[in-house]
């Protein structure tokens, strides 16, 4: 084992107001790191290397890598999420009004004005390297919006507003309106929800941006050279009614494409996450390949990868000491019921302290 320490990757799921139960994960890690490092102001910036996230899990990794505490942006949320997601727009009480989103998106880009103002993607409060996942939706391409200085397109991303580009990461079609955004060379962007792509859970895209040669990080690969600490939003096993399925018209099946995407994205991020690691946490993919245990790709591990996540399902909460019923439980399920943003924050804190070990995070 090397004595020098990895580069350390922080990867942020997205999940609507289900970043409430990501925060009670990251508390648990603040108190591990503060004890080890032995300094009680140590912040999560200040250990990670890199710290990425999409949608939700962008203003978390936004917020840390100014230098908020876990317990800052716990607060931040349990504040916004209601001012966010509180009033849904009612086709029937205005039924000749063309909506273009479900929400008001004035609310978002005003709380996000207030904890960001005008850093820019290039600022030095920045403290750490900091990586937005979205999506181009007028050319269809996943954009991983990276603050270091040495990158490729740094110098026409620099002037872009943090805020702006974490408002186009949490974008959700259907949710939201597009973010705006002067890109350089002349083109104004259309942004949309980053996990409308491959990158909902962005862990694979960030090793990809922390070692591929293209990208400035360009660090070895290796499980003593890389850590990378990936935390979900919740999930749950999905079953929907075939003939209602069948039956959905335009909107339906509006609101229920992130969904899809988000199902498959987060699935194969750790298949191949898995698939490249010894994970001292591996999670079960699906009943034909287990939790690939037995399976490396490579001749040794290509980094050292945690996951945690919690399974949104009776089995699994009444474990962690929660009742619910079933209206209780599939309310839970949906990522913009604001209403739940306290007890998924306790449903994250209570499977932090039942999962997390020490020697998980190196």
């Amino acid at each position: 084992m090397s004595n020098t320490k990895p580069k350390r990757i922080l990867s942020l799921d997205g999940g609507g107001i289900r970043g409430a139960l990501t925060l009670g994960f990251l508390e648990k890690v603040e108190e591990i790191v503060r004890k080890r490092e032995n300094n009680a102001n140590l912040k999560l910036c200040d250990y990670f290397d890199l710290i990425g996230g999409t949608s939700t899990g962008a203003i978390i990794a936004a917020g840390l890598s100014i230098g908020m505490t876990a317990t800052e942006i716990k607060d931040l949320y349990l504040n916004i999420g209601d001012k966010i997601f509180g009033k849904k727009r009612s086709w029937l009480l205005n039924p000749f009004k063309r909506y273009k989103a479900e929400f008001d998106f004035k609310p978002l880009e005003e709380e996000l004005k207030k904890v960001f103002g005008e850093i820019t993607i290039g600022s030095n409060e920045i403290k750490t390297g900091l990586c937005i996942v979205t999506k181009r939706a007028d050319t269809l391409s996943t954009w991983p919006i990276i603050n270091h200085p040495n990158g490729k397109y740094f110098n026409h991303n620099k002037e872009m507003l943090l805020r702006q580009v974490v408002r186009a990461s949490a974008a959700a079609p259907s949710y939201f309106i597009p973010q705006k955004i002067d890109v350089g060379f002349g083109e104004i962007g259309a942004f949309i929800d980053g996990g409308v792509s491959l990158a909902n859970n962005p862990a694979l895209q960030l090793f990809l941006v922390g070692t591929l040669s293209e990208f400035p990080y360009q660090w070895k690969t290796g499980e003593d050279n890389i850590s990378l600490l990936s935390i979900g939003t919740g999930t749950y096993t999905k079953k929907y009614d075939a003939d209602k399925v069948a039956k959905k018209g335009l909107l339906g099946w509006a609101k229920m494409i992130p969904e899809l995407f988000m199902e498959d994205a987060n699935y194969l991020n750790q298949t191949m996450l898995q698939y490249l690691s010894n994970s001292p946490t591996p999670r079960v993919i699906d009943s034909e390949i287990l939790d690939l245990k037995n399976d490396l790709v490579t001749e040794k591990p290509a980094l050292h990868y945690v996951r945690y996540n919690v399974m949104l399902d009776n089995l699994e909460l009444n474990d962690l000491g929660f009742k619910l019923n079933e209206k209780e439980l599939e309310s839970l399920h949906e990522m913009s019921e604001s209403k739940n943003k306290e007890i998924l924050y306790k449903i994250g804190s209570k499977a932090a302290i039942r999962d997390i070990k020490s020697e998980h995070i190196k």
